[in-house]
């Protein structure tokens, strides 16, 4: 017999599990070692209640190799036909400079990057983000606006929603702009109806509507390519008590005056042609910009300025009391997730081309318009509105359906309004031969360079933007690569990412973001693709869809799996709202006709639930009712039994999170169902911590109706600084006809139905690829090896530190699930060193801090997740038991709270310099674990967070601010 190998383990040497999965063989044994096991089936068999086992493996396709899973991706894209998309409706063909696409989208610096809640080790991304915020400001002519919302229909939504809170005087309907965009229009309908919130569309060339209205919104320029003078609309709003918003084309306000500047309350839109791929749909930054007096209704994230310790100017998060998770079902917004890494891309489009680079491109965007418009006319062609930026509607009788078809023969893609009128939008890819073979498809022959000769421009006079705009000097100093380069690396340097070390995050499942999972959504084939394109020219992205549907219907256990919601915020919000459905829909079947039976509209929530379940409660229409937890964390079932049945006639549902929010795996998860059930509502499982359960669970099994999944925490898309995120939504039969639909889907049996949660009708399509990748590199064998080695971490972890730090939850067997909350409220009481402490003070060991105080006030919530390797896992492990010690020399009198490395942290590197005045030593401060040569030095020291609220600034402060 040979002694060689043969070609089909050779095919398998490099399983990319192995390069997933942190722990090696001698790890896990030492590990199980320590924990009293002798395998990870053992451990698994102990962790996981026995009546929630599946009984069979998971049944997915055989694993890949990176190669294979390469070139199958290759594949799919390719069956995708970008060609020149000229569709507009607010997606645009743009190009991405080469040097962000490499140094910012495709760089792990930016892309592994969490949400910056630790913001002195996030100054990079703070500052990107006020730059972007500074974009939308100068260019919306408002004085504040947020770190970026999802997408232009859910911003829109958003901002009707934060009408209604700010406007104490209007009442009645809201107006929409009938040339407002479709989806947009249809986000909307889909947030209102569930909100109870009156919509008119209405066509505002006429004025506004008679009667009472609380808002009215404005699309500027319209869908259609009209552009509308908003001012005369802005002021009758304002005479009736009703606010102002307007959605705005970034790129046309560089030509057109800003709606601030003309009265607009509110400003909305989307960021994407600002250098971010067309990517299907999605994910691409939403903005919004808010007059004075609105900025503490802003939903999401708003980038202030404070003061560290220091005394030196530091970014941070502003009014974080806004966010959901503490304001639960009083927040703003459910908005969790952001899309802060497309945020970043566009703010550094603006940077690199500065105010007359994009001036000069949108005025190349519009010549190409009014170029071709005056082709047309010269042609007899009909042009509906003499007055454009980028957009025409074409008036061809009868004919629009095979101008369309000979276009896109040639590769071009317009849209086709009705069969007599065809929409067409220039960007800054269009081309004198993309105008050639347009004029083409319709018959017309002309010659350019004679029309450009006598075409004049079609942007209205009394509209043409006078006010300056992008005037800070970070817009005018990088517009060479070099600086570029150097300038994108500099902001990287000043953050911690998963490229520096472990991320150790609780409930956030900061895992690898493995490169070959990565590359292909830079493809053309996937990312220059219109959302809207016919449904011949997406093949690939039906294929990929449709498999990666499929497969996470397998893996947890569900009927149907929709991936159009674009953050797991969005997911929790359809699924609630096809609980919604489902329940109207039995409402309406059995209504008796003597008696109405009441509105099923009460959703219990445990105490311990994410924030966002109980904002999307509310916004799903329906009504908080909170569940006690026990002593041990777990529901309380003798209250939730109480809860059930006082509303048994008007229970919707229960959102419970499995494993426990509080880390656990709780034995009583089916009982909960089945009480649930029994009176009549749906069980919503979230999603949030399915890492624990891929191979061993399934949620669908076990009792649930719905789930929403992560797909940037247990299928590895990357969270991008704070975003993006895909949130999916899985449900079982009974409630597939109510899951998103969208009236242009290219599937025509989704078109009807409750309407869109986002405004693509596959929303963030084009990151799909990374889990689509995730799952094919790993089998069925290593996503369920995954899963036991996250819990092995977690325990491990928790063994490791519970005599220093307690942990405050245990579960089945006395184990923690894949993570674990540490207890560090009793050392504050003795010592006064406070959870914040140990979360500064970690910085100076290298590491980012676990989740604070969530769910638990004065706790860390720590998940290794299986990416880890035993030598980081044991760095932290070391960091923890060493920062104890420090606190223990605090209780022992031999520093005081506000004198000791605790408080002083985190250390700059300017401990090293100047008077030291401190009862501990600067080796101390700075290098507690010994002088490391690859240390992390936080570019600011510890931030007043009070300061930046008390002084709200949001836009980017003065050069002369960091001086000296």
């Amino acid at each position: 017999m040979s002694d060689h190998p043969s070609l089909t383990d050779l095919d398998g040497a490099l399983p990319f599990v192995d390069r997933h999965i942190g722990l090696r063989p001698a790890d896990e044994r030492a590990m199980l070692e320590r924990l009293g096991y002798g395998s990870l089936e053992e451990l698994m068999e102990a962790a996981v209640p026995g009546g929630i086992r599946s009984a069979a493996d998971l049944d997915l396709p055989t694993a890949l190799t990176e190669e294979a899973a390469a070139k199958a991706l290759r594949a799919i894209a390719a069956s995708n036909r970008p060609g020149e998309a000229m569709i507009g409706l607010g997606y645009h063909a743009t190009i991405t400079p080469p040097v962000v696409r490499r140094n910012v989208l495709e760089d792990p610096s930016w892309y592994t990057a969490y949400t910056p809640y630790q913001p002195e080790i996030s100054q990079g991304r703070l500052e990107a983000l006020l730059n972007f915020q500074t974009v939308i400001g100068d260019l919306t002519g408002l004085p504040t606006a947020n770190a970026s919302l999802l997408d232009e229909g859910t911003a829109a939504a958003e901002a009707i929603t934060l009408v209604r809170r700010g406007n104490r005087k209007g009442s009645g309907p809201f107006v929409v702009d009938a040339d407002a965009l479709p989806q947009t229009i249809d986000v909307i309908r889909t947030r209102a109806d569930a909100m109870g919130i009156d919509i008119v569309v209405a066509d505002l060339t006429a004025g506004l509507p008679d009667g009472e209205l609380c808002g009215v919104l404005v699309q500027y320029p319209g869908a259609s390519g009209r552009i509308l003078d908003p001012r005369p609309l802005i002021e009758a709003a304002h005479e009736r008590n009703a606010l102002a918003v307007v959605a705005a084309d970034l790129l046309a306000l560089t030509l057109l005056e800003s709606p601030g500047e003309m009265g607009a309350d509110v400003v909305v839109g989307s960021s994407q042609r600002f250098g971010v791929p067309l990517f299907y749909g999605g994910p691409h930054a939403g903005y919004m910009a808010v007059a004075v007096g609105l900025e503490r209704h802003l939903p999401g994230r708003l980038v202030g300025v404070s003061v560290d310790s220091e005394g030196r100017p530091a970014y941070r998060l502003a009014l974080q009391t806004r966010e959901q998770h503490i304001r639960r079902d009083k927040a703003t917004s459910n908005i969790c997730t952001a899309q802060v890494l497309l945020a970043v891309v566009a703010s550094m489009y603006a940077v690199y081309h500065g105010p007359e680079g994009l001036r000069a491109i949108a005025t190349r965007t519009h010549r190409y318009a009014a170029v071709l418009a005056q082709a047309l006319r010269g042609a007899g062609i009909e042009i509906a509105h003499p007055e454009f930026f980028d957009t025409l509607s074409v008036s061809v009788p009868g004919r629009a359906a095979d101008v369309q078809q000979a276009a896109h023969q040639m590769g071009i893609q317009i849209r086709l309004v009705d069969a007599d009128t065809l929409g067409i939008t220039t960007s800054e890819c269009t081309t004198g031969s993309t105008l050639t073979g347009l004029l083409r498809a319709f018959g017309v022959s002309t010659d350019l360079d004679i029309v450009d000769q006598t075409a004049g421009d079609a942007l209205p006079e009394p509209l043409r933007r006078t006010t300056p705009y992008l005037t800070h000097e970070v817009f005018s100093a990088h517009h060479s690569e070099t600086q570029m380069l150097r300038y994108l690396r500099r902001l990287s340097a000043r953050d911690y990412a998963l490229d520096r070390g472990m991320i150790p995050l609780g409930s956030c499942t900061m895992k690898l973001n493995a490169t070959a999972e990565m590359e292909p959504i830079s493809l053309p084939g996937f990312a220059d693709l219109h959302p809207f394109v016919p449904a011949e020219d997406a093949q690939g992205y039906r294929t990929l869809v449709d498999e990666l549907e499929g497969w996470l219907a397998e893996v947890t256990g569900y009927d149907r799996v929709s991936i159009q919601p674009n953050a797991g915020s969005q997911g929790e919000l359809a699924g609630l709202l096809a609980i919604r459905g489902y329940h109207a829909a039995n409402r309406a079947a059995n209504r008796d006709a003597d008696a109405e039976a009441p509105v099923r509209d009460v959703c219990l929530i445990p105490s311990s639930a994410h924030g966002t379940n109980a904002a999307s409660a509310v916004m799903a229409g329906m009504r908080v009712v909170v569940v006690k937890a026990a002593d041990d964390g777990t529901v309380d079932l003798d209250d939730l039994r109480a809860h059930c049945e006082k509303h048994a006639d008007d229970l919707a549902a229960i959102m419970v999170t499995y494993p426990s929010t509080h880390g656990a795996y709780e034995d009583t998860i089916t009982e909960l169902c089945e009480i649930v059930h029994a009176h009549g509502g749906q069980v919503y499982v979230d999603g949030a911590n399915l890492n624990a359960l891929l191979g061993y669970a399934k949620p669908g099994e076990f009792g649930g109706d719905v789930s929403h999944l992560n797909l940037h925490k247990t299928f590895c898309i990357p969270h991008g600084g704070g975003g993006p995120g895909v949130g999916p939504v899985a449900v079982r039969a009974h409630l597939a006809p109510y899951l998103p639909s969208h009236p242009m889907h290219p599937e025509p049996a989704k078109r009807e139905g409750i309407g869109p949660v986002s405004a693509a009708p596959y929303g963030s399509a084009g990151i799909l690829p990374i889990s689509w990748a995730y799952i094919r590199l790993m089998g069925a064998a290593g996503l369920t090896r995954a899963t036991a080695s996250a819990v092995l971490s977690a325990n491990y972890v928790a063994a490791r530190l519970a005599e220093h730090y307690p942990v405050l939850y245990r579960g089945h067997s006395g184990l923690v699930a894949h993570e674990c909350i540490l207890d560090v409220r009793g050392l504050t009481k003795q010592t006064g060193v406070s959870v914040d402490d140990v979360a500064k003070r970690l910085v100076d060991y290298g590491f980012h801090a676990p989740t604070m105080s969530f769910p638990v006030a004065g706790t860390l919530m720590v998940e290794p997740t299986e990416s880890e390797d035993l030598a980081e896992i044991d760095r932290f492990c070391d960091a923890m038991i060493a920062i104890k010690a420090e606190i223990d020399r605090v209780g022992a009198g031999e520093w005081t709270p506000e004198d000791s490395p605790l408080r002083g942290a985190p250390h700059t590197s300017r401990a090293l310099v100047g008077e030291w005045d401190r009862s501990y030593s600067r080796e101390l401060a700075v290098f507690p674990t010994g002088i490391d040569p690859d240390k992390y030095w936080p570019p600011v020291a510890r931030i007043d967070q009070a300061y930046g609220d008390r002084h709200l600034v949001c836009a980017c402060p003065p050069p002369e601010a960091f001086a000296e």
